[in-house]
């Protein structure tokens, strides 16, 4: 019988095997005795070996890019955990090395459960180094990620040692490396950390961060805080987009959402029938095309789209606020339906109502324009500025008036009378308004409306 090895199965089988193995906390030699202990006692074993083990589900098919995320000694390794949720919700596979420093900051538990996969820790461990596992883990990957990246990771890296599994993966990759520095200020700014940045990045490491704040150590502050989740995750992004995959790669995108709520006294307010579905849609399309995206929303009672960072606002001017704070950003887009009006002076008590006295009058002021506001800024002016006009009558030509006292580049207009269903309805039917003209898109879903109108702005985008 001719001698079998691991190595020899192609590559789709090895990937479904190790899937399997971690499933069933065994190594993949073990899985496969049993495998074949179970095949020489029933036949019906032999099934295809996408099943996982009892009790485990199905094992899903590889599917999108493989990022490797290595976890040095450092504080900040707690924010690795959130960078793994931020990877997997981009679509990411994420495996990950934690090094014998790191394990006294995070466990093995808890990146394992967060990623899915079995945690490697040990250069010489017999479950997984029967085949070469430092070898497979540096060469099945498109990206190997490096955060945090301590002073005494950087300074092994730039002096090619091998000395854990860790940075044996790292001399063995062919793959790109990102680096995520974090350290005391002192260390980051001390001439050997400087020499070995500067070899590191010769050889070819792209690095993000660090950013400058303050340190773990009390009264400590300077450079050396690594750069956050989503910033290391935009970052991703941009190395493995691939053309027409994430076409938003590398791009920032704000987008406010929901209602506005102007206070009249402590206890009411006035507000809109807005329910936020579809800005909320719309920010969720544009991560699920690369962007790294800011949403600002008024109340509403959505969950909080992944992968977005999101900012709760009550009123119009908190919402003009944090819009402008947001910039710069590439694309901003107006989905919120801010009120037009507040009270001059809302009541600090709540105002009671008394027998045989006249209704109190309520003066009322106009709101800032948001949209208007950031369209016509001359500094941090977005490229792409778009704005939504909610119309019950005359739609088309109310939106082409908009769009030009605005000064925006696009207005998506719809229909909101009552008897469309739209405001707080899972459905929409848009026009969309340029320069060049209108287009009026089919009755859809407001998830729809969202991913055709972030394709047509990647398009533009592209464009330019």
């Amino acid at each position: 019988m001719a001698s079998l090895t691991v190595r020899q199965l192609d590559e789709t089988l090895k990937q479904q095997l190790r899937l399997r193995a971690a499933r069933s906390g065994r190594s993949v030699e073990d899985e496969v005795r049993n495998i074949l202990k179970a095949a020489a006692e029933d036949s019906d074993a032999l099934a295809p070996m996408a099943k996982a083990a009892p009790g485990a589900g199905p094992v899903p098919a590889p599917a999108g890019k493989r990022v490797l995320l290595i976890v040095g000694g450092g504080i900040a390794a707690y924010k690795s955990l959130d960078l793994i949720r931020r990877l997997k919700e981009r679509g990411f596979t994420v495996r990950c090395i934690l090094t014998a420093a790191a394990t006294q900051f995070i466990t093995p538990l808890a990146a394992g459960a967060l990623t899915g996969e079995r945690v490697f820790t040990d250069l010489f461990d017999p479950a997984s180094e029967f085949d070469v596992g430092h070898i497979r883990l540096a060469r099945d990957t498109d990206l190997v990620v490096v955060a945090p990246a301590t002073a005494d990771l950087m300074a092994k890296m730039a002096g090619g040692h091998a000395n854990d599994l860790a940075t044996a993966v790292l001399l063995a990759t062919t793959a790109k490396i990102l680096l995520a520095p974090a350290m005391n200020p002192q260390m980051w700014a001390n001439k050997a950390t400087q020499r070995n940045l500067a070899q590191l990045t010769a050889d070819g490491v792209t690095l993000i961060g660090p950013n400058a704040g303050e340190m773990a150590e009390s009264g400590e502050r300077g450079i050396g805080r690594m750069a956050e989740p989503m910033e290391i995750a935009g970052a991703v992004d941009r190395l493995l987009a691939a053309k027409g995959e994430r076409p938003l790669a590398g791009k920032r995108v704000l987008v406010t959402s929901g209602p506005t709520h102007e206070p009249i006294d402590p206890v009411r307010y006035i507000a809109n029938r807005s329910s936020g579905k579809q800005g909320h849609a719309i920010a969720l399309a544009a991560v699920r095309a690369g962007a790294e995206v800011t949403l600002i929303s008024g109340p509403v009672t959505l969950p909080d789209p992944p992968g977005v960072r999101m900012i709760k606002v009550e009123s119009a001017r908190d919402m003009l606020r944090a819009a402008e704070q947001a910039l710069p950003v590439d694309v901003a887009i107006f989905a919120a339906a801010v009120a037009d009006w507040r009270v001059a002076n809302a009541g600090d008590q709540k105002i009671k109502k008394k027998a045989g006295e006249t209704t109190p009058e309520l003066s009322l002021v106009e709101n800032p324009d948001i949209l208007s506001t950031v369209a016509h800024r001359t500094d941090q002016r977005p490229k792409l500025v778009i704005g939504f006009a909610a119309e019950t009558e005359n739609v088309a030509a109310n939106a082409k008036a908009k769009l030009a006292r605005k000064g925006c580049d696009w207005i998506v207009a719809n229909d909101v009378s009552p008897q469309t269903g739209i405001m707080g309805g899972d459905s929409n039917t848009v026009q969309l308004v340029t320069a060049d003209g209108i287009e009026a898109w089919p009755p859809q879903s407001k998830d729809e409306v969202a991913g055709m109108l972030i394709a047509r702005i990647a398009a533009a985008m592209n464009a330019t």
